[in-house]
């Protein structure tokens, strides 16, 4: 059988390209033989459960440890039902020790009669563990992945049973436990019905030693990983693809595979053919156009409050960095939507960047009737003025009702602005967007028709934003090489009407022309 580029569930090393070492394992080695209880939290599709998969394997071939590895996050329809949590953890667990250790495994004989919720006392967990590590001669280590797909009281129990019967180990318990999860257990605020109260999974597993986390790919590892394609079968990966690719997914493990998947599996099946830049932008445009699981997923928490007011905030270029409690901002950096990077809070690569505003605004670009062909002039570039004074009279038609969204009120002009462009542009051309909390601005680098043009968007604060904003397209028109820069100005004061806020004059910055559009 072919190997492939995984797309879906962990990876299976005899079907699947992949990157055996992903974390420092003598790190992993130190803390198991010192004893510790530790975290490995990373966002999802980011190849955690795979690592740690492969790791256990090789803990159990050295001969040196019994180790086993479990997924709990069937429990997680128990929510606060603590018994009912445990017996499907149980049941996990004994099939875990089976897969691993055969029937026959000593331990099986603690849980082998529990076989329904009615059985259990809700501390089965610390039961089996205490028997799992008195039952082997080798020091026992346990992996609980999912950990923080549980709820409630189900969550507070297993963290305190582990609590529990740590003081044990490692003769009575496992001597190392590590739990797998999205987010850090420190960061965990879970409300318990029994206590009617909110706890901090610090407090609850205040025996974790450290918390690790798993780095996306680097550049290296892109082609690291492309590499055992070619060697496979021959088809070659340009540089210049490569480059993209990781340029693009800044190294997201499930990106870089799905880039390189919808590359060599769908767009170009002959192996003589070669990946090249070209066809990586083509693999690009249809993940974002398809949005498969792991982007859905994503999509999905837009909706949430506390994602949704930060992510409103990138892309509205609001200059407020610090206006969010820390634990949304550790949240959505934990699913893997943002990252603090030098320019402030980021939306985490570009093409979240590019997927994001467009699930923002989907159902407004189906609903929005504008045709390519209006704005294309003669030599086939973009008619950019007339573009823009047309959105003008769209944005003062449907004003009322685009600034009542929520939880994006702020970035409503920017998203209708990016839905029109996306509806004319798409007929031709592409549209490169960069934004971050802080930085005041939304830059839109669009190419079309072999031209390329700048669009910077502003919000009017006081009398130095259209100065200001002059100044910014001007530095980018400069760094960027382009000649063609515009600048687009929302005012949103209140009691100012539509004849004062729109206009459209030109500007002259040294040697640079901005046209300016105000609305």
């Amino acid at each position: 059988m072919e190997k492939t580029f995984c797309i879906a569930g962990p990876i299976q090393p005899e079907n699947h390209y992949h990157l055996p070492f992903r974390f420092d394992e003598k790190v992993l080695l130190d803390l198991i033989k010192a004893e510790k209880y530790f975290i490995l939290h990373a966002p999802r599709q980011s190849g955690k459960t795979t690592a740690m998969s492969l790791f256990v394997d090789r803990l159990n071939a050295s001969g040196n440890y019994k180790a086993f590895y479990v997924n709990i996050e069937a429990a997680q329809s128990a929510r606060s039902n603590v018994v009912l949590a445990m017996a499907t953890i149980v049941s996990a667990i004994r099939s875990a020790i089976k897969l691993a250790f055969g029937d026959n495994d000593p331990s099986l004989a603690s849980i082998v009669d529990k076989k329904t919720p009615t059985d259990m006392n809700g501390n089965d967990l610390e039961e089996f563990l205490r028997v799992f590590a008195e039952t082997s001669p080798l020091p026992t280590i346990v992996f609980i992945d999912e950990i923080d797909a549980l709820v409630g009281d189900s969550l507070l129990s297993v963290l305190r049973q582990l609590r529990s019967g740590y003081k044990d180990r490692p003769k009575n318990f496992p001597q190392s436990a590590c739990l797998i999860g999205v987010r850090d257990v420190r960061d965990y605020r879970i409300y318990s019905e029994i206590d009617q109260t909110t706890i901090l999974g610090g407090s609850a597993f205040n025996v974790k030693a450290e918390s690790l986390t798993m780095e996306d790919f680097s550049r290296e590892e892109v082609e690291i990983l492309y590499n055992q394609h070619t060697a496979a079968t021959g088809q070659q990966f340009t540089q210049e693809a490569i480059a993209y690719s990781f340029e693009q997914t800044l190294g997201q493990p499930w990106l870089v595979n799905a880039l390189a998947y919808q590359a060599c599996f769908r767009d170009v099946k002959n192996r003589a053919e070669p990946i090249t830049l070209e066809v990586m932008e083509r693999s690009r445009e249809a993940l974002i156009v398809r949005q498969d699981t792991h982007i859905d997923a994503l999509i999905d928490k837009l909706s949430e409050e506390r994602v949704g007011n930060i992510v409103d905030a990138i892309i509205s270029g609001n200059m407020e960095p610090k206006i969010f409690p820390d634990d949304d901002i550790e949240y959505a950096q934990s699913l893997g939507m943002l990252k603090r990077r030098s320019k402030g809070l980021e939306i985490a690569n570009p093409i979240y960047q590019e997927v994001f505003p467009r699930a923002l605004v989907a159902s407004a670009t189906r609903t929005i009737y504008q045709e390519t062909a209006w704005y294309v002039n003669p030599d086939k570039t973009l008619n950019v003025p007339k573009l823009l004074h047309a959105f003008t009279e769209f944005y003062r038609e449907h004003a009322d009702i685009l600034l009542t969204r929520k939880p994006y009120k702020e970035a409503a002009p920017h998203l209708f602005l990016l839905a029109f462009l996306q509806r004319v542009i798409n007929g031709g051309g592409t549209i490169h967007r960069e934004y971050a909390i802080g930085r005041g601005r939304v830059d839109l680098l669009i190419s079309f028709g072999g031209k390329r043009f700048v669009i910077e968007i502003k919000v009017y604060r006081d009398s130095k934003t259209e100065p200001k904003g002059l100044l910014q397209t001007v530095e980018y028109l400069r760094t960027s090489g382009i000649t063609d820069g515009y600048l687009v100005i929302f005012d949103r004061r209140a009691g100012r009407t539509w004849e004062e806020k729109i206009y459209q004059k030109v500007e002259t910055v040294g040697n640079e022309t901005v046209q300016v559009c105000g609305m």
